[in-house]
């Protein structure tokens, strides 16, 4: 049994205020005015606590930059661990930011379409599966944290019970249960090759097989059976297939939640596994890759992670792209534009993947970490304005729409810095992370991956003006000229705006975070350390 300090015990406070929250929101039943206390309330506080942790942990100036919190006292790797560290704190912030956004907005949006007593309950059973994801040292808790966030999202997937939402929900549980079904015969094997599943000791003993008599080959195979649950997740090709329908088929609000975390989730599942975990490992590889400058013939597996991810990013820009370019409705437009997006920003964790410089791997993971952010609150925004537009108007049909500028400039305004943020214009946040994949890109000598990001990029102009010209510009057509703007979601839109222009203006602390985050993606050793002191990094 161990003792806990308070620079640990910060560690599980987020998670702790999500699942109070959830259960507070549950007793509170179909007492609106409770209900809607309890959800903003929670929320809120959700956000101190992430605030507290990365504040103690990462950026205070004597803050330790890591933090363990020892479920029950019991040290790893046979108790269930919980690790804080500035990449985890990185992403919780994301997630703290759009989270608060999106409960703001459903206190209006979920009275409209007449919302019931569990809508609340399930978006903090959501947050406390993305934020135990985050917050896990073990494999086996990460398949558990999962099935947490899942089971919430499958129930707003099917949230409206119409046909079509049916269908959406039917398609994304079969494929999650799918998915599930892989990472626990991935995780069964990993552990039946290796003897663990916490993370800090997995990582120790592929540094040093011989010492603990595995063969770390078949980790490799088996790891790749996470990529592609991970893949599922994040929403890359192929795996995209359920994005369209379940992100039309969610409230809008929530839409905006699975863009900012869970696919996030995805994300950081692969860089901490890639870079934590399996870098260390040594195996004898010769990949070269058909893109000048990145193939890498050496000792690291991660070759194969970098392989994987090209080919899914490449895809996923070219198929999210084109897919958005042609949609009829806002909704679909942006679906579409989140399977694109998500490939720029696996394109520089491929990178940093493929390459054997330790100055590059920093970068492309800085530049990825970046990207996300802005994707969170860009993307975010965007999907609420969806849910304004469908509020007042009643519909988000390209057809239906015009003169949305005219009508309610404010919400113009947040829709124009949304997409210009995503289109990647300065001074806004998209600005830095679109400047730093490409950045990533040109230091790896790599012109193909230049010009496919430059491709994804023009697509991205395209389609953002395509939806702005048919839907705020232009004559009012009778839903718009008919429409009553709520004031509190055009409010809840500005602020996001706001967040995108203040990150863009004030991109220095935000980039030194990053920075912070991919240096704790990077450092093994020092993550090993932290959870199990006895034992070092070969």
């Amino acid at each position: 049994m161990i003792a806990q300090t308070s620079a640990e015990t910060v560690v599980i406070a987020p998670m702790l205020v999500a699942l109070v929250s959830a259960v507070a929101a549950l007793l509170a039943g179909r007492r609106r005015r409770v209900r809607s206390v309890v959800a903003l309330g929670g929320v809120v506080g959700y956000a101190v606590a992430v605030g507290a942790l990365a504040w103690t942990v990462v950026l205070a100036p004597d803050a330790p930059g890591i933090a363990t919190y020892q479920v029950g006292g019991l040290a790893a790797p046979f108790g269930i661990t919980l690790v804080a560290d500035a990449l985890s704190a990185f992403m919780l912030s994301m997630v703290a930011t759009i989270a608060l956004a999106s409960i703001v907005f459903s206190r209006r949006y979920a009275a409209h379409s007449g919302s019931r007593t569990f809508y609340y309950p399930l978006c903090y059973f959501l947050l406390l599966g993305v934020t135990g994801s985050f917050l896990t040292g073990d494999l086996f808790n990460l398949f558990v944290w999962f099935e947490v966030m899942l089971m919430a999202s499958y129930v707003f997937v099917a949230y409206y019970g119409g046909p079509q939402h049916t269908r959406a929900a039917f398609w994304y549980v079969a494929l999650n249960l799918l998915a599930s079904a892989v990472f626990l015969l991935g995780v069964g094997g990993i552990y039946a090759v290796t003897g663990t599943l916490n993370m800090a000791d997995l990582a120790r003993r592929l540094a040093d097989p011989a010492a603990y008599g595995i063969d770390p080959v078949p980790v490799v195979g088996l790891f790749a059976l996470l990529l592609s649950v991970f893949a599922i997740k994040a929403g890359l090709v192929p795996f995209q297939f359920w994005i369209p329908t379940a992100y039309r088929a969610a409230p809008p609000p929530i839409t905006a939640l699975l863009v900012g975390a869970t696919k996030k989730v995805g994300i950081y599942a692969i860089v901490r596994l890639s870079f934590t975990v399996l870098a260390g490992a040594q195996i004898g590889v010769s990949l070269e890759l058909p893109i000048p400058g990145l193939g890498v013939a050496g000792d690291s597996p991660l070759a194969f992670v970098g392989a994987a991810l090209f080919v899914m990013a490449a895809a996923s820009i070219l198929v999210g792209g084109l897919g958005a370019v042609g949609r009829d409705s806002i909704e679909g437009v942006l679906a579409y534009s989140s399977i694109g997006q998500i490939g720029f920003i696996a394109i520089p964790v491929a990178i940093a993947a493929t390459t054997t410089s330790s100055g590059l791997r920093q970068v492309a993971i800085v530049a990825a970490l970046v990207y996300a952010l802005n994707h969170t609150l860009a993307k975010g925004l965007l999907f609420l304005a969806v849910g304004a537009v469908r509020s007042a108007t009643g519909t988000s049909r390209l057809a239906e729409l015009g003169g949305l500028a005219g009508r309610s400039p404010p919400l113009a305004i947040a829709f124009f810095v949304g997409s210009l943020a995503l289109v990647g214009i300065p001074p806004l946040s998209g600005f830095f992370g679109k400047f730093l994949v490409f950045d990533a890109a040109a230091r790896a000598g790599s012109a193909p991956v230049l010009g496919l990001l430059l491709g994804g990029s023009l697509l991205t102009i395209a389609y953002a003006t395509r939806v702005w010209n048919r839907s705020f510009w232009g004559a009012r057509t009778p839903a718009v000229d008919e429409a009553t703007v709520d004031p509190v979601q055009v409010a809840v839109v500005l602020a996001l705006a706001g967040a995108i222009l203040a990150v863009g203006v004030g991109f220095e602390p935000v980039y030194r975070f990053a920075e912070l985050a991919a240096e704790a993606a990077l450092d093994a050793e020092g993550y090993v350390e932290a959870v199990d002191p006895g034992g070092e990094l070969e």
